[in-house]
């Protein structure tokens, strides 16, 4: 099942059940399932009720408020029903790990749901290269980037220099990206410039893809990118620079609402140029070795890993996975009349398209929101993708899957975990290129997901699958296939656990490339009311100790000069779920009057916190960050704002502050901004106010008080 359903299974689990699970479990599960308890059918058809219930005072709707007494008649505390309702997302997500799940059509490529018809046509051991698409003349195919990558055959002293040695790295800066960082632990490679102009023809591009990319990609281009260059946005131009050389990529600037879909077609366009072009050589060797003589050497032919997959895509959302198959349909489409054979195009679009009519059209969210859920945003797919010649398989099984496309969550329950019978991830052990796009939407939902996978990618596989082993490459049968894999990386925004994947799970023997850009600004310059800033700093001596550091520094120092009346109408915004339990646990403990939101309250205890929140029956309001990312309401009555910890988005920060003016208390005057860091929040930090800032709120260990206008 799904993890973010809130599907009748879900409910029937027995209190007896519930009961039976620990308090630390609990407390866990809530890390392991996706944020969005509730489904998205349910929230579109009530987010109108919950926006008016916030506004009740002003427009007096007595219905509602008889509706919401109701409510509450049958749950007084929501407490309870929230840690009811954790449980059964802690539940529900063991069901979904140890459960066979191949009867729902829902969970994309299962089993009996996969393509087998057309097995032989999509075979690469029975088909033979055609003679229009046939082998590139020979001087090209020499200088070709991926033969040259795939070729090269490193030495054992090598892949140990790797796995000891620490990278060096050197800096250069590009005209779009910025600061680029290059960093390698083999001898210094040669640095890569940017281009300033590419010839379609001199990027080794499968031959339809040459006549396709600059039809395809026409939407990007402005009258100014056209003189210089007529297939790439100067953006692409560089990113595809990086790509082409096989060196890992980082991108830490991805933006749905601007530059998202041209980062989407740039490295579509190299995982199919990199599938195509693998694949025409092993039936260009097909035809070879059925024409040999008996007796000649076929060593000269390994062209294959230990398994098909060769390009593994990890989305967040079924419509990101939409968009990338009709991009590759419409690179394999040479003109209208020269149409792809696609095979189950039709049930494609039923799974992984959406209806228009779902979502009511006069919900208002900001207008990065709507870019992030455009679509059908179900977080648990996994789909195989064959490609040959001119036809295109969907739903192919994964051993006979060139592509693989999938969220995090549809890819870790296909791996399993430890002890599980049912759990395979043989079909990882070649994955030459990993893609890895909108990184930070993955914090929002599980990151152990990704870790699961890092762990499990380029490993041996422990079946044959039925392999050739004359034409597995040597780099495959030495198990070095993780030297030869190149990670890219997209996100939008700058972070810990991000930089460690591509720190350390990123081994790519030609090197790394990051872009490492500071702020100058910070999005405080985006908040639009009056409002004093004060940064509390608070001293920690690891990372691991700043977060007992910082519970002690809150509730020891913050939360006394809160306790008076005045104070009241202040809304805590904390990050971390565990940091938000353990506030909650602590304001219960001692009795304190609060009310609290996070990602798993169910919709009647939001509409109540909310309102006791405005009519200041509530002190205090605890509120999670993973809610507002999937929520954004616009929460009234704030008076004073404490931030826990600097928010995973910096925009998040001045949204949140520009809620006070939604506040019609006339009361200005008295609105306050508190927030506290460490040391160890640089990059956080730079993100709100600014590189400048930062470095002098580092310097410093005074607490930091910052006026924001409204005009700055």
């Amino acid at each position: 099942q799904s993890e973010d359903s809130d599907k009748s299974s879900k409910e029937s689990d027995s209190e007896t059940e519930v009961e039976h699970v620990s308090g630390y479990h609990k407390l866990l599960a809530t890390l392991k399932t996706s944020p969005e308890s509730e489904s998205e059918e349910d929230e579109s058809e009530s987010e109108e009720a919950e926006e008016s219930e916030a506004e009740m005072d002003s427009e007096g709707s007595q219905e509602i408020r008889e509706a919401e007494e109701g409510e509450e008649d049958k749950n007084d505390d929501p407490e309870e029903e929230e840690a009811k309702d954790t449980a059964e997302q802690m539940l529900s997500q063991e069901q979904a790990d140890g459960a066979d799940t191949s009867c729902d059509p829902r969970n994309g490529v299962i089993e009996e749901f996969t393509d087998v018809k057309h097995e032989s046509e999509f075979s690469l051991e029975t088909n033979f290269v055609e003679e229009e698409s046939g082998d590139c003349n020979a001087d090209r195919r020499d200088s070709d980037p991926l033969k040259q990558h795939m070729d090269k055959e490193l030495e054992e002293k090598e892949i140990q220099k790797m796995s000891m040695l620490p990278k060096t790295s050197s800096q250069s800066q590009w005209p779009r990206l910025g600061q680029v960082i290059f960093s390698s632990t083999l001898e210094k490679h040669k640095t890569l410039k940017a281009d300033k102009e590419v010839d379609v023809k001199q990027l080794h591009l499968h031959k339809p893809l040459e006549s396709t990319w600059p039809k395809v990609n026409k939407q990007f281009l402005s009258a100014v990118d056209k003189p210089i260059d007529s297939s790439f946005t100067p953006l692409q131009r560089e990113l595809f620079c990086v790509m082409n050389s096989y060196r890992d990529l980082f991108y830490p600037e991805r933006n749905a609402l601007t530059n998202g879909e041209e980062i989407r077609h740039a490295y579509c366009l190299h995982a199919l140029n990199h599938v195509l072009k693998a694949n025409a050589q092993v039936l260009s060797n097909n035809a070879k070795l059925r024409d040999r003589k008996p007796g000649t050497n076929t060593d000269d032919h390994r062209d294959q890993g230990l398994t098909r997959p060769k390009v593994l895509m990890i989305v967040p959302f079924r419509e990101c996975a939409l968009r990338i198959v009709h991009i590759f349909i419409s690179l394999l489409e040479v003109n209208d009349k020269k149409k792809i054979d696609v095979s189950n195009k039709k049930r494609f679009k039923g799974e992984f398209g959406s209806d228009p009519e779902e979502k009511p059209p006069n919900l208002k969210r900001p207008e990065d929101y709507e870019a992030v859920f455009a679509g059908n945003i179900d977080d648990h797919f996994r789909i195989g993708v064959a490609i040959l010649q001119k036809s295109m398989r969907l739903y192919a099984p994964f051993y006979s899957s060139d592509i693989i496309i999938a969220s995090p969550l549809g890819i870790r329950t296909v791996i399993g975990a430890e002890g599980e019978k049912k759990r395979d991830f043989d079909f990882l052990s070649s994955i030459e290129i990993l893609i890895i796009d909108q990184a930070d939407i993955y914090l929002m939902q599980n990151w152990e997901h990704v870790l699961h996978l890092m762990k499990h990618i380029n490993l041996l596989p422990l079946d044959s699958h039925g392999v050739d082993f004359s034409r597995v490459r040597m780099l495959n049968l030495n198990n070095w296939s993780k030297y030869y894999r190149q990670t890219l990386l997209f996100s939008a925004l700058q972070d810990p656990q991000i930089n460690s994947v591509f720190n350390k799970h990123c081994f790519n023997y030609v090197g790394q490339v990051a872009v490492r850009n500071v702020p100058l600004t910070g999005s405080i310059s985006h908040v639009v009311v009056q409002l004093p800033h004060v940064f509390r700093r608070l001293e920690a001596d690891s990372v691991t100790s700043v977060i007992d550091e910082r519970f002690q520094f809150f509730i020891n120092k913050v939360l006394p000069e809160y306790h008076d009346a005045v104070m009241s109408h202040t809304l805590i915004y904390v990050p971390s779920y565990f940091d938000y339990v353990r506030l909650r646990n602590y304001f219960k403990k001692e009795d304190l009057n609060f009310t609290h939101i996070c990602e798993y309250t169910k919709k009647a205890a939001v509409c109540r916190a909310r309102r006791f929140f405005l009519k200041g029956e509530k002190q205090f309001l605890l509120f999670t960050e993973r809610f507002h990312f999937y929520k954004r309401y616009t929460i009234k009555g704030i008076r004073n704002l404490i931030f826990y910890e600097l928010p995973t988005y910096s925009h998040f920060y001045s949204e949140i502050c520009n809620m006070l003016k939604a506040t019609d208390s006339g009361v200005d005057a008295t609105w306050t901004c508190t927030v506290l860091y460490s040391k160890y929040d640089a990059q956080k930090l730079a993100a709100v106010v600014g590189i400048d800032r930062t470095a002098q709120m580092l310097q410093s260990k005074k607490n930091v008080h910052l006026f924001v206008t409204g005009e700055n």
